[in-house]
């Protein structure tokens, strides 16, 4: 054994290193997913977390050039059971090792990860450490060195993952994947605040005959009216969302200018400017099998979730109203505010791979922009 993740709280799991040597610190928290681990590790959201995954065997698709969410590795570690030995996939352009040696990203293989998905499921998400190589051999280090590391809450860590200029996006989706693309005459122009977005949101706003141009979280509220959009869209991030205080800010400056779509982060940030409240939750929802109830319809969604924060239930929203709910906590996971044109989930649903369910928010959105009658 080479390498180990030590916890906050003194536990500590030895295994084998991959990836790059050093030592790198974060939240430890895990993923219930099945496939789809390059998408979560290019996953801007996960800045500043060690990603655990639960299923046993990671790595024997490799990696690609069609997957990744950004344009680089954003998570501080990954954990795996076991690390596949053997790569067959027909879009295969190299290993997960040598993907996560290239990027500097500390990997640990041959860890007890249901032992640790329960610690973390019975204490809560905490700060860790993971060291591959000589480091590895001072746990008491790597434990003291998690205890000073970051604290989630109250990090405002969009300011690392957004965009420091604008730019306009026009990638559309390989069509053997979600079919045909719209063809639109008219093209109405999307602004969407980067506090973290990840490739695939774009890619279904550009489907749909939207032009998106996307602006970093911190512009102004004047400089994107000024750019006269038919629509806004607040992205998913990472970190504590009551910390990005300038973003609730500028949403509440524009909320009724133009129709509002926001995930995850995106959908916190709405809830906030609405006069709601947000919680820390005790070791969130990271997965691509989260059940999500449709209040008005009665139709349940299995959803792609990345989040550790929550919009408080029961907090005033000012005139909004919580339209899909997780069935399995009843934390909220959408909601609405009819006059001012708004919405927001807080799960994903442009995930892939991942269930398409919740493709639908999407058209409604369309629906929006274009000043069509539709139930949002």
């Amino acid at each position: 054994m080479n390498a180990v993740l030590a916890l906050e709280d003194g536990r500590v799991f030895p295994g084998e290193g991959f990836g790059a040597e050093g030592v790198s610190t974060g939240e430890i928290v895990f993923n219930t997913s099945m496939t789809g681990y390059q998408e979560i590790l290019t996953d801007p959201s996960y800045h500043r977390q060690i990603v655990t995954m639960t299923v046993p065997h990671v790595g024997n698709t490799g990696v690609n050039l069609e997957d990744p969410e950004s344009g680089k590795v954003w998570v501080a570690g990954f954990v795996v059971r076991s690390l596949s030995p053997i790569v067959s996939n027909w879009r295969n352009r190299g290993d997960l090792g040598s993907y996560l040696k290239d990027s500097g990203i500390i990997g640990v293989s041959a860890v007890a990860t249901r032992a640790l998905v329960r610690h973390i499921r019975e204490i809560g998400v905490m700060r860790a450490a993971v060291a591959h190589g000589r480091e590895a051999d001072d746990a008491d280090g790597l434990i003291d060195m998690a205890r000073a590391s970051l604290d989630m809450t109250g990090a405002n860590l969009v300011d690392d993952v957004t965009a420091q200029e604008a730019y306009d996006w026009d990638e559309g989706s390989d069509a053997q994947w979600y079919g045909d693309h719209r063809e639109a005459a008219e093209r109405p122009l999307v602004v969407a605040y980067d506090y973290g977005i990840k490739r695939n949101i774009l890619r279904m706003m550009t489907d749909r005959g939207l032009r998106v141009r996307v602006v970093p979280a911190w512009t102004a509220p004047a400089d994107v009216l000024d750019m006269k959009p038919a629509g806004l869209f607040l992205s998913n991030g990472p970190g504590d969302p009551a910390a990005v205080d300038y973003a609730i800010a500028n949403v509440k400056s524009l909320l009724g200018a133009a129709p509002i779509f926001g995930i995850c982060l995106g959908h916190q940030i709405l809830a906030l400017a609405l006069g709601g409240e947000t919680e820390k939750m005790r070791f969130g929802h990271r997965g691509g099998n989260q059940p999500v109830k449709h209040l008005a319809s009665g139709e349940v969604e299995i959803a792609t979730h990345n989040h550790g924060f929550a919009v408080s239930a029961g907090s005033g929203l000012k005139g909004g109203e919580v339209t899909h709910v997780n069935l399995n906590d009843d934390t909220v996971a959408g909601l609405r505010h009819r006059e001012l044109r708004a919405f927001s989930v807080q799960y994903h649903p442009e995930a892939s791979p991942g269930p398409h369910d919740s493709f639908y928010l999407f058209d409604e959105f369309v629906a929006a922009v274009r000043g069509e009658r539709r139930s949002y």
